[in-house]
Protein backbone atom coordinates (compact mmCIF):
# COMPACT_ATOMS: atom_id res chain seq x y z
CA UNK A 1 0.00 0.00 0.00
CA UNK A 2 1.20 3.42 -0.66
CA UNK A 3 2.65 5.44 2.27
CA UNK A 4 0.89 8.72 0.51
CA UNK A 5 -1.58 10.78 2.25
CA UNK A 6 -3.61 13.88 0.88
CA UNK A 7 -4.09 16.67 2.76
CA UNK A 8 -6.81 19.21 2.01
CA UNK A 9 -7.03 22.47 3.42
CA UNK A 10 -7.62 25.75 2.59
CA UNK A 11 -4.85 26.80 4.24
CA UNK A 12 -1.73 26.45 3.51
CA UNK A 13 0.24 27.03 6.58
CA UNK A 14 -2.34 24.62 8.35
CA UNK A 15 -1.44 21.87 5.12
CA UNK A 16 2.20 22.39 5.34
CA UNK A 17 2.37 22.02 9.20
CA UNK A 18 0.51 18.39 8.95
CA UNK A 19 2.60 17.67 5.87
CA UNK A 20 6.02 18.03 8.28
CA UNK A 21 4.05 16.28 10.76
CA UNK A 22 3.40 13.12 8.74
CA UNK A 23 6.89 13.31 7.53
CA UNK A 24 7.93 12.27 11.29
CA UNK A 25 6.20 8.63 10.73
CA UNK A 26 7.84 8.22 7.67
CA UNK A 27 4.55 9.02 5.43
CA UNK A 28 4.52 11.63 2.21
CA UNK A 29 2.05 14.24 1.44
CA UNK A 30 0.63 15.34 -1.40
CA UNK A 31 -1.68 19.15 -0.69
CA UNK A 32 -4.96 20.19 -2.23
CA UNK A 33 -6.46 23.36 -1.61
CA UNK A 34 -9.67 22.15 -1.95
CA UNK A 35 -12.38 19.86 -3.13
CA UNK A 36 -12.15 19.63 -6.58
CA UNK A 37 -8.24 19.82 -6.42
CA UNK A 38 -8.62 16.99 -4.26
CA UNK A 39 -11.06 14.77 -6.68
CA UNK A 40 -8.14 15.50 -9.08
CA UNK A 41 -5.28 14.41 -6.99
CA UNK A 42 -7.02 11.50 -6.01
CA UNK A 43 -7.81 10.32 -9.84
CA UNK A 44 -3.77 11.08 -10.58
CA UNK A 45 -2.26 9.21 -7.53
CA UNK A 46 -2.18 6.16 -5.28
CA UNK A 47 -3.29 7.16 -1.60
CA UNK A 48 -3.35 5.67 1.82
CA UNK A 49 -5.47 8.29 3.24
CA UNK A 50 -7.38 11.50 2.48
CA UNK A 51 -7.39 13.89 5.85
CA UNK A 52 -9.06 16.83 5.07
CA UNK A 53 -10.33 20.25 6.68
CA UNK A 54 -14.11 20.78 7.65
CA UNK A 55 -14.97 24.29 6.67
CA UNK A 56 -13.23 25.43 3.25
CA UNK A 57 -14.99 27.47 0.11
CA UNK A 58 -17.03 26.01 -2.39
CA UNK A 59 -16.68 22.00 -1.24
CA UNK A 60 -16.97 21.12 2.74
CA UNK A 61 -15.11 18.77 4.55
CA UNK A 62 -18.03 16.94 4.56
CA UNK A 63 -18.95 17.35 1.17
CA UNK A 64 -15.65 15.98 0.22
CA UNK A 65 -16.19 13.04 2.25
CA UNK A 66 -19.03 12.28 0.51
CA UNK A 67 -17.73 12.26 -2.67
CA UNK A 68 -14.51 10.34 -1.61
CA UNK A 69 -16.25 7.60 -0.19
CA UNK A 70 -18.83 7.42 -3.05
CA UNK A 71 -15.75 6.98 -5.49
CA UNK A 72 -13.02 5.23 -3.40
CA UNK A 73 -15.11 3.22 -0.31
CA UNK A 74 -12.28 1.71 1.14
CA UNK A 75 -10.23 5.12 1.22
CA UNK A 76 -9.71 6.15 5.07
CA UNK A 77 -10.94 9.45 4.78
CA UNK A 78 -10.40 12.11 8.37
CA UNK A 79 -11.94 15.25 9.34
CA UNK A 80 -9.90 17.64 11.25
CA UNK A 81 -11.63 20.96 12.90
CA UNK A 82 -11.18 23.36 15.28
CA UNK A 83 -14.57 22.58 16.84
CA UNK A 84 -15.41 19.56 18.74
CA UNK A 85 -17.07 16.82 17.62
CA UNK A 86 -19.96 17.47 19.51
CA UNK A 87 -19.90 21.09 17.76
CA UNK A 88 -19.91 19.82 14.26
CA UNK A 89 -23.55 20.46 12.84
CA UNK A 90 -23.37 16.82 11.88
CA UNK A 91 -21.54 13.99 13.03
CA UNK A 92 -18.55 13.55 10.81
CA UNK A 93 -19.99 9.44 10.91
CA UNK A 94 -23.20 10.30 9.14
CA UNK A 95 -20.41 11.44 6.48
CA UNK A 96 -18.45 8.25 6.72
CA UNK A 97 -15.64 9.87 8.44
CA UNK A 98 -13.02 7.17 9.29
CA UNK A 99 -11.62 9.67 11.67
CA UNK A 100 -11.16 13.25 13.66
CA UNK A 101 -8.73 15.42 14.38
CA UNK A 102 -9.02 18.20 16.07
CA UNK A 103 -7.09 21.55 16.20
CA UNK A 104 -4.21 22.17 17.36
CA UNK A 105 -3.10 18.89 15.72
CA UNK A 106 -0.68 17.14 18.43
CA UNK A 107 1.70 14.64 17.32
CA UNK A 108 0.54 11.80 19.73
CA UNK A 109 -2.95 12.43 18.02
CA UNK A 110 -1.94 12.02 14.51
CA UNK A 111 0.55 8.92 15.86
CA UNK A 112 -2.93 6.96 16.95
CA UNK A 113 -5.20 7.96 13.99
CA UNK A 114 -2.50 6.39 11.72
CA UNK A 115 -1.68 3.24 13.67
CA UNK A 116 -5.44 2.75 14.01
CA UNK A 117 -6.23 3.14 10.30
CA UNK A 118 -3.10 2.27 8.43
CA UNK A 119 -1.04 -0.18 10.23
Amino acid sequence: MAKKILIVDDNPNMSSLLQEMLEVFDYESVRAGDGAEALNELERGDFSMVITDMRMPNMSGLELIGEVKSRYPKLPVVLISGYSVSEIDAEPATYKADGFLGKPLMMSDIEKMLNSLLK
